[in-house]
């Protein structure tokens, strides 16, 4: 039975007209029309807390820096600043809900906030909502600003928040494999180059190197985010700080950066800055080449446990689920596979930052939000695909030792190991034979009179094989009749 009690609604008017707005709303007219004109993903911008955080910061730093050189009232300052603090603590996040893909170049987004921060102070100051007479959201909250500065700020910014997270995980999973690195650290192998047999190594060795990239990505990530630290504000509409006050500019990033937490800058050129997203694009790279790292890792781990009795089969991952409604006991490589295809996700939003930044015209980029949208699902999926990446495959890998000794011992690539003693046409001739009879190439080597037993296996060892202990020797000069003949 419907209730028979009003709903309760407020009217609110802009330049198009009025319109009724939910009465416990927070937003207003403006974020409702957003809302209504732009229902494409049904993801609002509080998916993205960080960005939420990062929008608040700016209009506590605008409030701050207004009241400090005298552009605002005391009062009034006063209110939006502890009603953008509500919002960096968390409150009121519920209340942004413009989707993520937007027209109007963010415009949506930062009269959300506008309109989120007026009314909560309006609340907190023993006043209705709605009550834009007393606190406006563009003449009070907006102050100084432009969406052409505020957006792209507050992205910045929120990214870099972002960031933290996604690098804390980076750095638990290069952790992970380098515990496996070193629990695997004496268990020898075969080297694979074009999936084709090599030489000899470690699987320390191999998960050594997937840590150490790793390592570098970290690196990358973090000096590619220092260019999300210059910011624009007060260039308002395209960079020529038009309605600012001449001390604006440097008062608000003073606060933005205390705020923060952030070593922020203000551009130089603030035409250039408010039309360029060059950073956007660089940032969003280094997220590619980390996701496309970390897939080839897990190709890798696919192919090392493929099988596991038809396959390479050399690690076992853990089993996580069932692999199959119709085969019984089969159980697939499921996380490696959940990490590709978040790489797969990320490139393609690096394709889309690029046309995004491509796009853009004259002295504003409109495609911002497509670009913030792209580069925040980014990091998030990333985050978790590492985290599921670590907890569930990673740290329960075990080694099939068994298999790996076997391997290395049927192996003619250890005769690699033996060319400086005998040469590369005698080891050749020997790989050849081993290849043709399926025999151990030390065998060979012994029964030809080229190396006596002892001195084969101490060349073949684990630590000369897998390159952890060098090896210098001259090669003898052997004549073409006593080489082994196949």
């Amino acid at each position: 039975m419907a209730s028979s009690e009003p709903v309760v609604t407020r009217t609110e008017t802009d330049s198009i007209g009025s319109i009724e707005i939910p009465g416990d709303a927070y937003y207003g007219v403006h974020t409702l029309r957003a809302e209504q004109n732009f229902p494409i993903t049904k993801r609002p911008i509080s998916v993205y807390p960080d960005l939420v955080r990062a929008l608040a910061m700016v209009k506590q730093a605008s409030a701050r820096a207004n009241k400090e050189i005298g552009v605002l009232d005391a009062e009034k300052a006063d209110l939006i600043d502890a009603a953008s603090q509500r919002v960096i603590d968390g409150e009121f996040h519920d209340q942004f809900i413009v989707g993520v893909i937007q027209g109007g170049a963010g415009t949506s987004t930062n009269m959300n906030a506008n309109e989120v921060i007026t009314n909560v102070a309006l609340e907190m100051a023993g006043r209705e909502k709605g009550d834009y007479a007393f606190l406006s959201p563009i003449d009070h909250t907006n102050r100084s600003q432009s969406t052409n500065d505020v957006y792209p700020t507050a992205v910045k910014i929120g990214l870099s928040l972002n960031l933290v997270s996604l690098l804390d995980e980076l750095d638990l999973l290069r952790t992970s494999f380098l515990g496996k690195a070193n629990e695997f650290h004496d268990v020898l192998k075969v080297g694979r180059t074009q999936l084709q047999d090599a030489v000899p190594m470690t699987l320390g060795q191999e998960f050594h190197g997937f840590a150490t990239t790793l390592g570098e990505d970290h690196s990358r990530l973090t000096e590619n985010a220092s260019l999300l630290t210059e910011i624009n504000m007060g260039a308002t509409a395209i960079g020529t700080g038009i309605t600012t006050h001449p001390d604006y500019a440097p008062t608000v990033l003073k606060h933005l950066r205390e705020i923060s937490g952030l070593d922020l800058s203000t551009a130089t050129d603030l035409v250039e800055a408010t039309s360029d997203t060059g950073a956007f694009m660089s940032f969003s790279s280094s997220l590619k080449r980390n996701a496309i790292k970390l897939s080839k890792i897990c190709n890798d781990l696919r192919l090392l446990s493929s099988g596991p009795q038809a396959g390479i089969g050399e690690i076992n991952l853990p089993a996580m689920q069932a692999g199959s409604s119709i085969m019984p006991g089969k159980v697939n490589p499921v996380i490696p596979e959940a990490v590709n295809q978040v790489a797969f996700a990320v490139a393609g939003a690096d394709v889309t930052v690029t046309m995004a930044v491509e796009g853009g015209q004259l002295q504003l980029n409109a495609f911002e939000p497509v670009i913030a949208h792209s580069i925040f699902q980014s990091i998030t999926w990333m985050r978790q695909a590492m985290w599921t990446l670590r907890v569930n495959c990673v740290d329960g890998i075990t080694a099939n030792r068994e298999r790996l000794g076997a391997m290395v011992g049927a192996s003619v690539g250890v005769v690699t190991a033996l060319t400086p003693f005998i040469g590369y046409a005698a080891s050749a001739a020997l790989a050849k034979t081993a290849l043709l009879t399926n025999r151990n190439v030390a065998d060979l080597v012994v029964e030809a009179g080229l190396m006596s037993r002892e001195e084969v296996m101490k060349q073949i060892s684990p630590a000369r094989l897998s390159g952890l202990e060098t090896v210098t020797a001259a090669i003898p000069v052997i004549a073409a009749e006593d080489l082994p003949q196949s």
